[in-house]
C-alpha cells in the first residue's frame, strides 16, 4: 500500500510539472480531453458527473484499440477479467473486482450483469458474440441493482448501440484483412424516411483462421472464428416528445473448439503448440445462434418528467463440443462434452426520471419483470466412465421495483446525497435427469431432480459527494448487491441438486475522486473500495477424477480490497496518453468445513484477481499531410499472476504483458466520402500466454492469441 501511495504523490507531482511545462501551449489551445456522455445513472451525463467507478469506450476507442467482442475487453479494463469456459470457448467468464462466475450452468445467474440498450442478457452461453454497431461499451465496476433490472455483485456491461439518424442518410462500409486469413467486413446504411422516421441495417462477417492446425479427421483447425452478425433499427419521433425505438439483432458463430494443452504447473509453462494431436477423431464447428428485439418507447411529458418503457425478448440456441487432451494418455479424448442448449427469455422495465424543485432533486424510479426458460441436454465422456447424459430444464421469474433519488441541498452549493432501494423477488424451478449408459450393457436411467424454490432481497445504497469545483468531485459510496440462489447441474447427486445454494450479497464500501485539471488536458479518477462478500457461491469440484462433476455451496466469507486509477493526458493538440490501474487485494475470511466445523479458507483461493493490472496508451496525430491525416495508438497490457481454481492453489496463470499498435491514415483526399485507412498489429512480441488454466482430468490450458496484424479500410458517407 506504500508503493502505491508514493505512485499517486508521483501522479500528482507529475501534473504540476506538466502544468509548467505546457503553459505557453496551453494558452494557446483550447483544446482538452474528450467528453464522454454516459448513461449509467439513466440520464445523459459527463463520465465526471457520475459518481461511480466505471470504464466508457466510445466507438472511436474501440476502432482504435480493436475491440470486437467481449473477450477483447480483459486487455483494456482494469478490474475485469474475461476467460473462456473449458467447456467452450464461446462462453465467456466474466469477472469484476474479482466476483464472477467460474462455471456457466444455466440453473446459475452471472455475476456481472451484461445489458444490450437496457435489456439484461442472462446467459454466458455466447457471450463472445459480436454485435453489428456500437456506439459506446460501459462497464461499471461494484454491485449494481438500483438503476438496473437485475441484480449484481459484481459489476455491470453496457452494450449501447447507434440509434437511427432521422434526416440524414449514411453509410458506412469497413473491411479488414490479416494474416491467419483473417477477414472482416463491416455494413452500416441509414434511410431516412422524412424528418421523423428513419431505418438502419447492419451487418458483419467475420472469420478468422485459428493457430493450431488439426491433423486428425474433420475441420483443418482448431481455434477457427466464422462468425456473422445482423441488425435492423427503425426509429420514430412523431413530435419532439415521443421517441419510439425498436431494434432487431442476431449473432451466428460457428467457430471450432479451442485447443486444449496439457500442462505443467506453474511457474513452468506449456509450449504453444501449432499442431493438435492425429488422434483426434471428427473435430467439428460449434453452433451458436443468439438473436433478441428490442422495443424501447420514451415520452418526455414534462421538461423534469420522461416516462421509458423497455420490451425486450432474446432466444439462444447453443449447440457446442468439447475434446479434452486427446492424445496425452492414448489414442482417445481423456474427456468429450457434447451440449445442445435452448433458452427464451422476455423482460419489460418502465422507469420514470425526473426533476423537482428547480432541479435540486433528480429522482429514477422503476419496476422490472423477467421471465425465463431453458432447456439442456449434454453428453460427458469420461475414459473408462459410463457416459453420462444429462436433461436439464429451468423456468424463471424475477420481479423487482427500484429507486434513486439526488438531492442537492440550498444551503451547501456542491452538496449532494444519493439514496437508493430495491426490492427483488426471484422464482427459480429446475428439472434434473441423468443417464448412466455403459460401453456394454443395459443404461441405468436415473430419478429426477426437482428444485422449485423463491428468494427475496432488499438491497439499500447511499453516495454522498461534493463538487469541490465544476472541476472536482469526490464522493463516499455504500451499495449492497445481491445475486439470487439457485442449483448445481453438476451436483455430486440428486439430493445435492434438489438442495440447490441460497442467494449471496455483497456491500462495497467505496471513496472516488473524479477531476479534471489544467483545462481539462489532464482527468485523473481514482477510487478506493472495500467490499465484504457473504454467502459467497463456490463451484468446488468434489470428485478429483472427473471435472464435471461439482457442488455449489455458499462457501462463507471474503474481503476485497482495490484501488482503480484512471489518468488521460492531452497536454496539447496532438498528444494524448492514458494509465489505467487496478490493485486487488481479496482473499476469503472463513469457510466452514461442513463436517469439522472449522475454518478452511487458507485452503482457497480467490480466482481472476490478479494483484496488479495495467493499462497504458499512447496517441499521437501528426501534421496534416497532403494524402490526409496521419495518427498513431499504442497500448500496452501488464496483469500480475492469477489463482483460476478455488480448490486447488497449483492452477495459477502467470504474470505477462501485451503490446498492440494501429497506425491510421484518415481524411484521404479521393473526392467523396470519408477515407481512412489502417494498419493494426495485435501482442506484437508475440507473448506467450493463457487465458486460461484448468483441470481436464490432467492440468490443461487455452493460450492466447500469437501475434496478429492486417490492413482495415473504412468507408463513411
Amino acid at each position: 500500500m506504500g508503493k502505491i501511495r508514493l505512485s499517486l504523490l508521483a501522479v500528482t507531482c507529475s501534473a504540476i510539472a506538466v502544468q509548467s511545462a505546457y503553459a505557453q501551449e496551453v494558452a494557446a489551445y483550447a483544446g482538452g480531453v474528450e467528453e464522454i456522455v454516459v448513461t449509467a445513472q439513466k440520464r445523459a451525463e459527463s463520465l465526471q458527473d457520475t459518481p461511480i467507478s466505471m470504464a466508457a469506450l466510445t466507438s472511436a476507442a474501440l476502432e482504435a484499440k480493436g475491440i470486437n467482442d467481449i473477450t477483447d475487453l480483459r486487455s483494456v479494463v482494469p478490474s475485469l477479467q474475461v476467460t473462456p469456459h473449458p467447456g467452450s470457448a464461446t462462453t465467456a467468464r466474466v469477472f469484476i473486482r474479482g466476483v464472477g462466475n467460474n462455471d456457466d450452468q444455466i440453473t446459475q445467474d452471472p455475476s456481472v450483469a451484461i445489458y444490450l440498450d437496457g435489456v439484461y442478457i442472462a446467459r454466458s452461453q455466447g457471450l463472445s458474440m459480436e454485435v453489428a454497431e456500437l456506439e459506446r461499451i460501459e462497464v461499471l465496476r461494484g454491485p449494481q441493482g438500483s438503476l438496473y433490472g437485475r441484480n449484481a455483485t459484481g459489476g455491470a456491461i453496457n452494450y449501447i448501440t447507434r440509434a437511427p439518424d432521422l434526416g440524414r442518410f449514411g453509410v458506412k462500409q469497413s473491411l479488414t484483412y490479416g494474416n491467419y486469413d483473417q477477414f472482416r467486413a463491416r455494413t452500416r446504411v441509414n434511410i431516412p424516411v422524412g424528418d421523423t422516421l428513419a431505418i438502419e441495417l447492419g451487418y458483419l462477417h467475420a472469420q478468422k483462421d485459428g493457430f493450431v492446425k488439426n491433423p486428425g479427421t474433420g475441420i483443418k483447425r482448431w481455434g477457427d472464428q466464422r462468425r456473422s452478425a445482423y441488425r435492423a433499427a427503425v426509429r420514430w419521433a412523431p413530435t419532439d416528445a415521443i421517441d419510439l425505438r425498436y431494434t432487431y439483432d442476431r449473432s451466428d458463430m460457428n467457430d471450432t473448439p479451442s485447443y486444449i494443452v496439457q500442462s505443467p504447473f506453474y511457474p513452468a509453462m506449456a509450449e504453444r503448440p501449432i499442431a493438435g494431436s492425429p488422434f483426434v477423431n471428427n473435430l467439428r464447428r460449434n453452433d451458436v445462434v443468439a438473436q433478441g428485439h428490442n422495443l424501447t418507447a420514451s415520452w418526455d411529458v414534462t421538461d423534469g418528467l420522461t416516462l421509458k418503457s423497455i420490451t425486450g425478448y432474446r432466444e439462444l440456441e447453443n449447440v457446442l463440443n468439447q475434446d479434452y487432451l486427446t492424445g496425452a494418455n492414448g489414442p482417445f479424448p481423456l474427456l468429450a462434452v457434447d451440449f445442445d442448449q435452448k433458452q427464451k427469455q422476455w423482460t419489460q422495465e418502465v422507469q420514470a426520471v425526473g426533476k423537482a424543485m428547480d432541479g435540486r432533486l433528480e429522482y429514477v424510479f422503476g419496476a422490472y419483470y423477467f421471465d425465463e426458460s431453458a432447456s439442456s441436454f449434454d453428453l460427458t465422456r469420461l475414459v473408462s466412465r459410463p457416459r453420462l447424459n444429462r436433461t436439464v430444464t429451468i423456468d424463471n421469474k424475477a420481479y423487482a421495483v427500484y429507486g434513486q433519488m439526488t438531492f442537492r441541498p440550498a444551503f451547501l452549493d456542491g452538496l449532494y446525497v444519493t439514496p437508493s432501494l430495491r426490492w427483488s423477488r426471484d422464482e427459480r424451478r429446475a428439472t434434473l435427469q441423468q443417464t448412466f449408459v455403459p460401453a456394454i450393457g443395459v443404461p441405468t436411467v436415473g430419478p429426477t431432480g426437482t428444485g422449485d424454490r423463491s428468494f427475496s432481497n432488499v438491497s439499500p445504497g447511499l453516495i454522498v459527494g461534493y463538487d469541490v469545483t465544476d472541476d472536482v468531485n469526490v464522493y463516499a459510496k455504500w451499495a449492497r448487491g445481491y445475486k439470487s440462489g439457485g442449483y448445481s447441474v453438476r451436483a455430486s447427486s440428486i439430493a445435492r441438486f434438489e438442495q440447490g445454494f441460497d442467494p449471496e450479497t455483497l456491500d462495497s464500501f467505496e471513496l472516488g475522486l473524479k477531476s479534471s485539471w489544467l483545462d481539462n488536458r489532464l482527468r485523473l479518477n481514482i477510487a478506493g473500495f472495500v467490499s465484504k462478500y457473504k454467502g459467497i457461491q463456490v463451484n468446488l469440484q468434489t470428485d478429483p477424477v472427473n471435472p464435471g462433476i461439482t457442488d455449489t455451496f455458499n462457501a462463507g466469507k471474503a474481503t476485497i480490497k482495490g484501488i482503480e486509477l484512471d489518468i488521460t493526458a492531452r497536454p496539447v493538440r496532438s498528444l494524448t496518453f492514458g494509465v489505467n490501474y487496478a490493485y486487488l487485494d481479496a482473499g476469503y475470511d472463513r469457510i466452514v468445513d461442513p463436517i469439522t466445523g472449522n475454518n478452511i479458507a487458507d485452503r482457497f483461493s480467490f480466482v481472476e484477481a490478479p494483484r496488479h493490472t495495467l493499462t497504458t496508451n499512447l496517441q499521437y496525430e501528426f501534421p496534416e499531410t497532403p494524402i490526409g491525416s496521419l495518427t498513431a495508438y499504442v497500448d500496452y497490457f501488464m496483469q500480475s499472476k492469477k489463482f483460476t481454481s478455488t480448490s486447488d492453489a497449483r492452477y495459477i496463470i502467470g504474470h505477462y504483458g501485451l503490446l498492440n499498435a494501429r497506425l491510421t491514415l484518415s481524411d484521404i483526399p479521393i473526392g467523396f466520402g470519408s477515407w481512412r485507412l489502417s494498419a493494426f498489429g495485435k501482442n506484437l512480441t508475440d507473448k506467450k500466454y493463457y487465458t486460461a488454466h484448468f483441470n481436464g482430468v490432467l492440468p490443461a490450458v487455452f493460450f492466447g492469441d500469437p501475434r496478429t496484424y492486417g490492413l482495415e479500410l473504412t468507408f463513411e458517407y
